[in-house]
């Protein structure tokens, strides 16, 4: 073979290789962004403290929004906030109607009647009498009394009533410290998709300085093709990053709006910035002990077990007798002004002879509902030892990871600049300033997910406490 068709195989086998290894490259890229592009899934049940009661019009210009003044419009507006206030509602009158069962009841009456009797009719026949009385009338005005004097029943009735209340209203109180567990997460996941989309802005701005460059170059014939082609297909990559990230932004920002009842077409913009600060971790006895002192949910649930304990006595005293009186006093007469005093006493008391079975069925319901409610009390008292343990845990953890990712950051640009400066004066070709691109975009988005959680964190550590309406001093620390 001469040395010229040597020359012309070598040159034909390194477009070849090149070309190779351009696909290779087109190949990668297209399989990172699709697993950066997020894949739809099914919408799922949402919880009432995910919605919320839509309050006034949007405005015009886009308003600013604290995190503050988010959780203040939640606790006003959340879905779960005003749910847990009408079942308290509702608790309160059945404490009200099971109170009525213990008072007299006092009720006044006026009557005026009216008759005409047809004696034939009813079997009457007497000679020479008439057939037909009447018509002719009375009025009776008249006031009764009923009051049950011994029932133990009701009693317990209202007893369980009682404690069904305050549970109710614990309760209450314990969704407000989920509205602000439920905002603050929402208000902290659209700042860090705020940061997401800033740094995929920095990013992409950095992808097209390294495209122009490899484009000089390889027009300038001091770099490959296969440069350019992996320059462009970073930049393209850095595109499909920037637009999932706004797009998470602009979701993430509407499921803050529905928390909160602002409409949903109102723009807004986030005030506030995430916030760190390293935090000390407190004894874990003494923090499951303020815990358990504090927690409404299990005091909630310590008042419904009373309440189970009262049903359960009820299905006992249904079994003893009852005494009630009735009674009642007025006037009667064809007028008012030709009328009498008239009236009655009665007391009845009443004792169950033969309900033994109906008995038997309502003390073993309410033996397993006093079972079930005993269970979920000593299930929440562990699970407020776990949830304080986890939120210290996390705390823990991602405090570590905003440190290390600090660190990742700034050595990923260092990296990226040295990368930069070697292709720049064609020590090397462009695959490492490839790869540090990718290295700072991983660093800045484990930071900005490592700041994420230690933040929400800190919130679940202050609903674990029982001490969310005092999130401000978990989250109050330098910017």
């Amino acid at each position: 073979m001469s040395e010229t068709s040597k020359n012309r195989s070598l040159h034909i086998g390194g477009r070849l290789i090149a070309l190779s290894a351009a696909v290779l490259v087109l190949a990668a890229a297209q399989a990172h962004a699709q697993r950066a592009v997020q894949v739809p899934t099914a919408p799922q049940v949402a919880s009432p403290f995910q919605g919320s009661v839509g309050a006034g019009q949007a405005q015009p210009e886009t308003v600013d929004l604290t995190f503050d003044e988010a959780i203040q419009r939640g606790l006003k507006t959340n879905l779960g906030v005003l749910l847990s206030s009408s079942q308290t509602a509702a608790a309160r009158g059945e404490r009200l109607s099971e109170l009525q069962t213990l008072l007299p009841s006092v009720d006044a009456t006026i009557g005026e009647d009216v008759l005409q009797v047809d004696l034939a009719a009813q079997g009457f026949k007497i000679q020479g009498a008439p057939t037909i009385i009447g018509p002719f009338g009375y009025t009776d005005v008249r006031a009764s009394l009923n009051w049950s004097l011994v029932d133990v029943a009701s009693l317990r009735n209202y007893l369980a009533a009682r404690h069904n209340f305050q549970a109710a209203q614990l309760s209450a109180e314990d969704a407000r410290d989920l509205v602000v567990l439920t905002v603050g997460n929402a208000y902290l996941l659209a700042l860090a998709d705020e940061a997401r989309v800033t740094s995929a802005e920095a990013q992409l701005a950095t992808a097209k300085v390294s495209l122009d460059q490899a484009v000089a170059n390889h027009e300038a014939g001091t770099a490959p093709l296969l440069d350019e082609l992996r320059a462009r297909v970073d930049y393209q990559a850095q595109q499909q990053q920037l637009i999932v990230a706004q797009n998470a932004r602009e979701k993430d920002k509407l499921a803050l709006a529905r928390t909160i009842g602002m409409p949903l077409d109102q723009k807004f913009n986030l005030a506030d910035k995430a916030p760190y600060a390293a935090f000390d971790q407190p004894d874990v006895e003494k923090a499951i002990q303020e815990a358990r002192g504090n927690r409404k949910d299990l005091a909630a649930l310590a008042e419904q077990t009373k309440a189970a304990e009262e049903q359960r006595k009820t299905a006992t005293a249904d079994r003893l007798p009852t005494l009630t009186f009735s009674g009642d006093y007025g006037d009667i007469g064809s007028t008012l002004g030709h009328s009498h005093g008239s009236g009655e006493a009665v007391g009845t008391l009443t004792a169950p002879l033969f309900d033994e079975f109906a008995l038997r069925g309502e003390a073993q319901m309410a033996q397993a509902q006093l079972d079930t409610a005993r269970d979920q009390l000593s299930d929440r008292n562990a699970q407020v030892d776990a949830d304080v343990r986890d939120a210290l845990l996390d705390i823990a953890s991602a405090q570590k990871l905003v440190e290390t990712a600090r660190s990742s950051v700034e050595l990923a640009g260092e990296a990226l600049k040295e990368a930069q400066e070697r292709y720049a004066n064609g020590v090397s070709d462009n695959l490492a300033v490839s790869q540090a691109q990718q290295s700072v975009a991983q660093a800045n988005n484990q930071y900005v997910a490592s700041l994420y959680r230690h933040n929400v964190a800190k919130l679940s550590l202050a609903r674990a406490l029982g001490a969310s309406q005092n999130y401000r001093d978990y989250l109050k620390q330098s910017q």
